[in-house]
């Protein structure tokens, strides 16, 4: 169970040296009562009149100036600063494109949360709460058709669940295999593990605005107090790693700047005498019970984490199991009075994707921003060349291991699991699987996850759950290679960049049609964007309402109120 660190580094460089370039032109259970489609209902759409998007000025600090419609099949986005990481983030599915009308019709919300309307190989059917989603082909798909009829989503939090359904034949494909079953998989003739070369981090989260995590003091006693090394070797898959930056080192500059605090018990408790606790204090640690690949065993973390607390620190922490979807919006939001378990998988090959969404100055999770980080990265998003850019990054790495708004835990290893009858499985690095080009040979392939979606309005989520279905139905304007991250077209066919990489042209693919019948045009593009990223847009409603990847991805909201 190696890790493939080397196919890392050559994937990650290789996407980065790509992303000032316009892309080329690629050729690209009991089912209940289907849900009814939009079709009928949907209004023709009138004549085309280009639409836009756009800011008074860029002195709000975000990157976006402008995204307007140049022509039925051209986007043209403005930005107010050069953001090398553009191609890698549109092709991200929170970015994904909706028909205007199916938006305008629910005024952002409604039922978008539930029934996507998209232009990927598969479509939704029906959603059946607590038990299944089902999908069935786009006949009428621009691309390869997906090779199946039917996709059946399940979802069990238990990973020994998951695996007795694989075994049983009920499910062809589930996530996360439980480290302690790996050999089982291997010795298994009926079935293939699959292991998932995702870079990811699990952490444990503080936040600032409650006390006693307003004293750094407390924060870097907590840094040195934990023995990271003795979570990884009890909990995890062989090929983890403790570790030594929030960042893997597979990502570029993801590890520059000094390592971690070492443990030193001693040295944390005297720490944490100084802050004003030589006896400890009172806290919580929360998690949710939804196996992850940074977090395979977060219930038995949890516990290991208090009781090195207890013994190292004199802290006395409750252990507080929260439902899954409260607890992502409670702890991004920075509303959790203690520690909390919490991790993030790649979405994109750039590190911007792991510092910028975590530590930018319009994220509240750790509570009041630090400006020591922000303003580094907001600095390092702008250079393209990792090299030029590695200082900044050491300054903003340097600068999160002093503050300690969280600390960093361990690079998990994990794998999935699929029947040996299913061709083509597989994990890719920066998405979900594409179940349209897997193939077992029947009407049906049905996929077992960790939990639940929240919801399948995905431009307001960023729940793996959530994220992996919304991927079956919908797409961006670009996408990543199943086998290697690379930037393909998808919806867009190329993005022509200026010299400073502020303005990039995107031409739309012709002859695409969303699921109601209706043709893709590029004031679809403009009104899924303006939902998410536009505060005065009547659409900007969600689910949540947060728009983590709109606002943390682009540097903030346009026309937000001061």
């Amino acid at each position: 169970m190696k890790r493939k660190s080397l196919f890392y580094v050559m994937m990650s460089l290789f996407t980065l040296l790509s992303l000032g370039l316009s892309a080329c032109q690629t050729p690209a259970p009991t089912v209940a009562p289907p849900a009814a489609q939009p079709t009928a209902t949907t209004p023709p759409k009138p004549a085309f009149e280009p639409m836009s998007i756009s800011v008074p000025s860029c002195d709000y600090g975000g990157k976006i100036k402008e995204i307007a419609a140049v022509d039925e099949l051209t986007v043209r986005f403005s930005l107010c600063k050069p953001d090398p990481a553009f191609m890698a983030k549109v092709a991200f599915i929170p970015f994904a494109i909706q028909p205007k009308e199916w938006i305008d019709k629910n005024g952002g919300a409604g039922e978008l949360l539930s029934k996507p309307i998209g232009t990927g190989p598969y479509k939704l059917e029906s959603w059946n709460r607590g038990d299944s989603i089902i999908f069935k082909r786009n006949e009428e798909y621009w691309g390869e058709k997906a090779k199946v009829e039917t996709l059946v989503f399940r979802w069990a939090t238990e990973g020994a669940a998951r695996l007795l359904e694989l075994q049983s034949g009920t499910v062809d494909y589930i996530t996360n295999v439980s480290p302690d079953d790996y050999e089982k998989v291997e010795s298994d003739d009926n079935l293939q593990l699959l292991y998932a070369n995702i870079p990811n981090i699990f952490y444990v989260g503080m936040t600032n605005t409650f006390e006693p995590f307003n004293n750094v003091k407390v924060r870097q006693a907590i840094a040195m107090g934990l023995d990271r090394q003795r979570i990884v070797d009890n909990f995890y898959a062989e090929g983890s790693e403790v570790a030594s930056h929030f960042t893997p080192c597979s990502i570029p500059n993801g590890c520059t700047g000094e390592p971690w605090y070492d443990f030193d018990a001693a040295k944390a408790k005297a720490l944490l005498a100084e802050a004003g606790f030589p006896d400890g204090f009172k806290t919580k640690i929360y998690y949710r019970d939804v196996f992850r690949a940074y977090l395979p065993e977060p219930g038995l973390v949890a516990v290991e984490i208090q009781t090195q607390l207890k013994q190292n620190l004199g802290i006395e922490a409750e252990v507080v199991v929260m439902e899954s979807g409260e607890f992502s919006d409670e702890a991004s939001s920075g509303r959790l009075d203690g520690l909390y378990l919490f991790g993030w998988g790649a979405d994109y090959p750039h590190i911007t994707n792991f510092l910028d969404f975590h530590f930018s100055k319009e994220n509240p999770q750790f509570g009041t921003p630090h400006p020591e980080i922000y303003e580094a990265l907001e600095k390092g998003a702008q250079i393209a060349d990792p090299a030029k850019a590695a200082d900044i990054y050491t300054q903003a790495n340097n600068a999160i291991r002093e503050l300690v708004p969280m600390v960093p835990i361990s690079h998990g290893a994990s794998a999935n699991a699929a029947l040996k009858t299913l061709k083509n499985a597989h994990v890719p690095p920066f998405r979900a699987p594409d179940f349209s080009v897997m193939d077992n040979g029947k009407d049906t392939i049905v996929f077992m996850q960790n939990a639940e979606p929240i919801s399948l309005y995905c431009a307001d989520e960023s729940d793996g759950e959530s994220l992996s279905a919304c991927e079956q139905v919908l797409e961006p304007l670009f996408n990543y290679k199943i086998d290697s991250g690379e930037i393909v077209p998808a919806l867009a066919t190329s993005c022509e960049p200026n010299a400073d990489l502020t303005e990039w042209v995107c031409k739309l693919r012709e002859g695409v049609k969303f699921h109601d019948g209706s043709a893709l045009d590029a004031n679809d593009v403009i009104a899924s964007w303006s939902a998410g990223i536009n505060a005065a847009d009547p659409n900007h409603k969600g689910n949540t309402g947060a728009w983590e990847y709109y606002s943390y991805l682009w540097d903030g909201l346009m026309n937000a109120e001061e």
